[in-house]
């Protein structure tokens, strides 16, 4: 399972996407190997905090051996960060085990605010003429005001205040979520702003995004995010902070709740 703006992207460049098993809720330091050598990748991509959609993390031991691995077979690896600075205690970037392979991407729509459609690109020498061309190409610009105002929240220290309270806010949310799915598998830490539901019973991940879009709540499959011939999970992602309200977001588990213990 993988962000579904990537398969999309690929799709449109004709991009094949090459599904990498994982053991322990991470990538499989062998799978990736036994890719690199049978399947002729040329690139890698990652989320290795919240996952997007399983919210797992990868360990530092296995951020070590997958940018070994890139090393060797020179591969580029695209780190999304997009929701590493929602840890209060983030682990290291993959891009610091293997700095010259790694182009690490940190957004902060998700950790500061969702109107600040802002991201910083941390790019290794060699990419770094090819990946300005290509912004420029597709016309991508950075609103100044934006920018600026980015800047001067970091230089005046509000910068890590204004991230812990929004950690704050998403811990009260998944504080509401664990008490509405308690007794149901629900992956994913307090910090986090979605969760990975595994569902009882049968029903697959698209029957049950269906139903709940019947009752008016908007979940989405694990066959959404599934790549290749890959096997998808009977699982949603639960988003716990695009409700606006707190009260939203109980209406909305309320009616999971009652959707789930009827599959029970």
């Amino acid at each position: 399972h993988t962000y579904p703006g990537l398969k999309t992207v690929a799709s449109l460049l004709s991009v094949q996407i090459v599904p990498i098993k994982s053991e322990n809720d991470e990538m499989s330091p062998e799978s990736l190997e036994y890719a690199c050598k049978n399947e002729n990748i040329k690139g890698l991509y990652l989320i290795p905090d919240y996952h997007n959609p399983t919210t797992s993390f990868m360990s530092v031991e296995n951020r070590r051996m997958v940018a070994d691995i890139a090393k060797k077979y020179n591969l580029f690896v695209i780190e999304d960060a997009s929701y590493h600075l929602l840890n209060k205690n983030p682990l290291p970037a993959l891009a610091s085990f293997a700095p010259q392979q790694v182009i690490h991407i940190a957004s902060l729509s998700k950790s500061l605010a969702p109107g600040l459609r802002l991201a910083y690109v941390a790019v290794p020498r060699q990419y770094k003429e090819l990946i300005s061309k290509a912004l420029y190409n597709l016309n991508i610009t950075v609103s100044p005001l934006l920018a600026e105002l980015t800047a001067r929240t970091i230089v005046s220290n509000q910068f890590e205040v204004l991230i812990e309270s929004h950690r704050e806010q998403t811990i009260r949310r998944n504080q509401l979520v664990n008490r509405y799915v308690a007794g149901y598998t629900c992956l994913g830490v307090e910090t986090g702003i979605f969760r990975w539901l595994l569902l009882p019973g049968k029903m697959s991940g698209a029957e049950f995004e269906e139903l709940a879009a019947q009752h008016g709540v908007q979940v989405y499959a694990a066959e959404r995010f599934v790549v290749g011939n890959s096997c998808p999970e009977r699982a949603v992602r639960v988003s716990a902070c695009a409700p606006k309200t707190l009260e939203e977001l109980e209406q909305g588990l309320m009616i999971l709740r009652r959707l789930l213990d009827d599959l029970t």
